[in-house]
């Protein structure tokens, strides 16, 4: 019954992507951990690897807890980063990336993401992608004090190389603002994140797809989207789906796939793991393709 019951959910699924005249697609961390990027919330096999060292040291077992520990000194604090952030940019592409690439990539789309991993800018087009939580990629001013941002990547793996046995990297190594000489940030939501011109940017593209296509035949896919920062995709979505005629809500997640009452008859929830849903949606494509030649 459960196998009938997924397929059917399946086949709703792509019945519904190639209905829409436009699908915008909201992927939070419920993507990566479906895509085996689990480090950030769990005490997984990556975070060991990679990070057992600052575990043995600091206590924690997360990259997240990791990210926001309070370090005495900023070399010890820079080295975790760079470490972290290694591990992010260097990793390999996820399934569900590709699954969902190959999905989309004849449709009308658009991705909205708080991710800050560059999973996606991995295989879709970055026009097609609004980051609005920040990117793992870019350095801003800690002080904020222009509105600027700087690529992290080759400062990353130099500061990773430098890392020496107490878990610290040189001072005179870390990075810092050239105007007025604070450290630098990675540019991601935190206390000091610098919503400006780049910022804005991810937004006003965002708005530009849902302006053209908001009298369509629109479908709002949401995909992984827990309960921590529900404000950005899930309750929009909501709204829009609510407010718009044509408009159609689909959420897939194990275990926080939401509709409200008022949704009802325009959207339903997909409890299963988003890797295997996305896995057998491409397989339906794929074969609906084969039929129609």
């Amino acid at each position: 019954m459960k196998n009938e019951q997924h397929k059917e959910a399946v086949n709703s699924l792509v019945r519904h992507i190639r209905d829409a005249d436009a699908i915008v697609v909201g992927a939070a961390s419920g993507m990566s951990a479906a895509a085996g990027f689990r480090h950030y919330y769990e005490h997984d096999k990556d975070f060991i690897d990679n990070l057992g060292e600052f575990e043995k040291k600091y206590g924690y077992r997360n990259s997240f807890d990791g990210f926001y520990y309070r370090y005495r000194t900023s070399e010890e604090r820079w080295a975790f980063i760079a470490r972290n952030l290694c591990m992010i940019l260097d990793a390999e592409m996820g399934q569900p990336y590709y699954d969902l690439h190959e999905i989309l990539k004849d449709e009308n789309y658009y991705i909205l993401t708080t991710n800050q991993d560059t999973q996606f800018t991995r295989v879709f087009p970055e026009e097609k992608i609004s980051a609005i939580q920040g990117d793992w990629r870019y350095f801003q001013c800690s002080r904020r004090c222009h509105d600027e941002l700087y690529s992290s990547v080759d400062t990353l793996q130099k500061l990773n190389k430098s890392i020496d046995e107490n878990l610290r990297v040189p001072k005179n190594m870390i990075p810092r603002c050239p105007k007025c000489g604070a450290e630098m940030e990675p540019w991601v939501r935190s206390w000091t994140f610098l919503e400006g011109k780049k910022y804005r940017e991810e937004y006003n593209k965002l708005n530009a797809f849902l302006k053209t296509n908001k009298n369509k035949k629109i479908l709002f896919l949401e995909l992984g989207v827990g309960r921590m920062t529900p404000m950005f995709i899930q309750e929009p979505f909501w709204q829009m789906t609510y407010a718009w005629p044509d408009a159609y809500y689909i959420t897939i997640n194990p275990r926080d796939a939401l509709v409200p009452e008022e949704l009802k008859q325009k959207g339903f929830a997909i409890h299963e793991d988003i890797a295997k849903v996305l896995a057998d949606a491409r397989k339906n494509f794929n074969e609906g393709q084969n039929e129609s030649r």
